[in-house]
């Protein structure tokens, strides 16, 4: 009996400090950083999105959870902590699809996978300026996205959706009443 509670408080303690490095704990800590933009998309502004792009239109049917963020990184320091929080998260349970490392500068597109679909997607990029992700949770198809890596279409998708923020086409109520 006591061995069958330690195994198993054995297990949960595991299992909290599995979840340490995870999207969800990186965009809590550092949401409210000074000079960081993080927009997380509600399902039901999906559909909204997929005007961006073609591209996006295709991955927005099959989306669930869709967030960004950009922070500045304009130290090495600050750089290579953000390098390793991301490594962290991406290092066992992503495949890396797509990576380009010039000194500190990171470039990252992983994957998770179960069966034969693509589950999460995860861009990571970082100039020793500014870094940024892109995260998609939903199906995918694995050679659309690899295809998209390979192009850096998923670049492109993240200034879209910061521009359309910007722009407020998300929110017109808000903006009209700011005006009146």
């Amino acid at each position: 009996m006591i061995r069958r509670t330690l195994i198993l408080c054995s297990l949960v303690l595991l299992a909290s400090c599995g979840t340490y490095n995870s999207i969800d704990t990186f965009y809590n800590a550092h949401k409210e950083d000074d000079h960081v933009t993080a927009v997380r998309v509600p399902r039901f502004m999906l559909s909204l999105i997929s005007g961006i792009s073609p591209e996006m239109k295709s991955l927005v049917g099959n989306t669930k959870d869709l967030r960004y963020m950009s922070f500045p990184s304009t130290t090495a320091a600050k750089t290579e902590f953000l390098n390793k929080q991301m490594n962290g998260i991406t290092g066992s349970s992503f495949i890396e699809v797509y990576r380009k490392n010039d000194e500190l500068k990171r470039n990252v597109v992983s994957i998770r996978e179960k069966r034969d679909a693509v589950k999460e997607i995860l861009i990571y990029n970082n100039n020793n300026q500014n870094g940024s992700f892109l995260y998609f949770n939903g199906n995918f198809d694995p050679v659309k996205v690899r295809q998209m890596a390979q192009n850096e279409e998923f670049q492109k998708l993240g200034d879209g959706l910061i521009n359309q923020y910007q722009g407020g086409n998300f929110t017109p109520g808000i903006n009209q009443e700011k005006s009146n």
